[in-house]
């Protein structure tokens, strides 16, 4: 069946990496034959928006038959009500991007869509295939053409062939996921039901929640998939559990149920919890902004202050710099305002609007500022040049005094599983001391949340999270040519 797909004409644009890691992606997936299936996907997508601005897509199956839409740009510009009513179905699944394999054009848009024996499939995916290229040679020996550049469609491929094979859905997606490496959290939508999958570390989150009736009079419950709770949340759905770690749930009008189709070995990625997802997501049982106030409580303890005030990079820093005053005793005090209805734009700022600092997203406040000593607390710093910008702005406006606590260690090695941290020589700490990061950002002062602090807030077995971007222990092996696209080899990173 032809799959409708709307394209529209961008402009280029400039190359500007932002001081922060870049978000993975979000994906979604509703079963509910008696609602509105395209709007609940647009509704959870939206919740996901954080995870990734560069595209979004909603395929839906009605009565077997697959509708699709998809494009670059935020959720709210890619669908409309009247886009969402071309959408019929009983189940759909969703995703919004940011690019990790593969680049930002429209052809790379997710979900991705094949036609097998059994009829279409609809495929998106949160993280990143370490073994991508061995698998694109193995496609090619196929005779596959690829119509783009990610891991994904190597994914769905691999798929399809297992189906035409004359493997049923479960069977094909069990088969696919087994010859895949690395990170994958996957919502699949087929003709017969949804799959949600996750890879055997569980390094990117899935979450499952129920919001109907499963008695067999009324039909079967209604069921969601996202990357987060919070996806969950805005369609009232109520979190069940995770998805765990090397399972597979099929999602029918049979019901539900589940397969645990590879041995857990749980390696859930700890940036989701310090940065990544929403500080309203629930892991282990809380809300993360409860995580990250414990967060700034042990920097308190490790790197203590003599300051006036404790202030927040916003919003990410929100948490953690609450959870430092409330330790030190000190008072919190919000001395920058965002800008919140400044997202990722196609319109560059001018030169000289660069030079003149932050101002677009960030304005200080010069009246709580003046003549104080700040202690400013933030996530992460991954370049550097962010922070440089903010703290300038800061002494501008009268602060005497500019300290800088991080609620998580020095980022030191690149991601290779769904974040892009860009490649090592870009890091700032995998080439500077602590003391030389504090030279070059102009800070009075510099500490880091220790590594061990970071894992003891989590209440966890700290066994079971990669922390690789600080550590370079890499919980699945990288393939040699894909670790030299990024790594450092020749060079030792510089150690807190």
């Amino acid at each position: 069946m032809p799959v409708p797909t709307k394209t529209f004409a961008h402009t280029s644009t400039v190359d500007v990496h932002p001081d922060k890691p870049e978000e993975a992606c979000g994906v979604f997936a509703v079963f509910s034959p008696k609602d509105d299936v395209a709007t609940l996907t647009y509704f959870g997508l939206y919740a996901l928006q954080h995870r990734g601005q560069e595209s979004a897509g909603i395929a839906t199956f009605d009565h077997g038959s697959l509708n699709v839409h998809k494009d670059m740009g935020l959720v709210s510009q890619v669908f409309d009500e009247e886009v969402l009513q071309r959408l019929p179905g009983q189940w759909a699944v969703g995703h919004t991007r940011y690019s990790t394999t593969g680049s930002s054009r429209v052809a790379n848009a997710q979900p991705a869509v094949l036609s097998t024996r059994l009829g279409d499939m609809a495929l998106a995916h949160n993280g990143n295939v370490v073994n991508a290229a061995e698998l694109r040679e193995k496609l090619l020996k196929r005779n596959h053409t690829l119509l783009t550049t990610t891991d994904t469609e190597l994914i769905a491929l691999l798929m399809a062939d297992a189906v035409n094979d004359g493997k049923d859905w479960i069977e094909a997606a069990i088969d696919a996921c087994k010859q895949c490496e690395g990170a994958f959290s996957l919502t699949i939508a087929t003709p017969e039901g949804i799959l949600a999958i996750r890879d055997p570390n569980g390094i990117r989150p899935l979450v499952l929640g129920y919001f109907g009736g499963d008695d067999p009079k009324n039909g079967p419950g209604q069921y969601a998939v996202a990357s987060e709770t919070c996806g969950l949340d805005i369609v009232n759905a109520h979190h069940i559990r995770d998805v765990q770690p090397g399972e597979l749930i099929w999602i029918s009008e049979a019901g539900i149920k589940s397969l645990q189709w590879a041995q857990p070995q749980r390696r859930l990625c700890i940036f989701e919890m310090v940065y990544f997802a929403r500080p309203d997501s629930v892991y282990h049982g809380e809300s993360l902004y409860s995580y990250r106030k414990r967060l700034g409580n042990i920097l308190a303890q490790e790197s203590p202050a003599d300051v006036d005030l404790i202030m927040p990079v916003p919003d990410s820093g929100i948490p953690a710099a609450i959870g430092f005053a409330e330790a030190s005793g000190i008072p919190y005090a919000e001395g920058l305002i965002k800008n919140r209805y400044v997202g990722r734009t196609f319109i560059q700022p001018t030169q000289l609007m660069r030079e003149a600092g932050i101002r677009i997203k960030l304005n200080p406040l010069r009246d709580v500022l003046e003549g104080k000593r700040i202690l400013l607390v933030d996530d992460s710093i991954v370049r550097g040049t962010t922070s440089r910008k903010i703290v300038k702005a800061l002494r501008d406006a009268g602060a005497t005094e500019v300290h800088m606590r991080i609620s998580s260690p020095p980022v030191t090695h690149p991601c290779f599983y769904g974040i892009d941290t860009d490649s090592q020589s870009q890091l700032i700490a995998a080439t500077k001391s602590v003391e030389e990061i504090e030279a070059q950002i102009g800070v009075d002062t510099l500490a880091y949340l220790s590594w061990q602090g970071m894992l003891q807030a989590t209440q966890q077995d700290t066994e079971t999270f990669c922390s690789a971007c600080f550590t370079g222990d890499y919980p699945v092996e990288i393939p040699e040519m894909f670790k030299r696209s990024k790594l450092m080899l020749e060079k030792t990173p510089v150690k807190a």
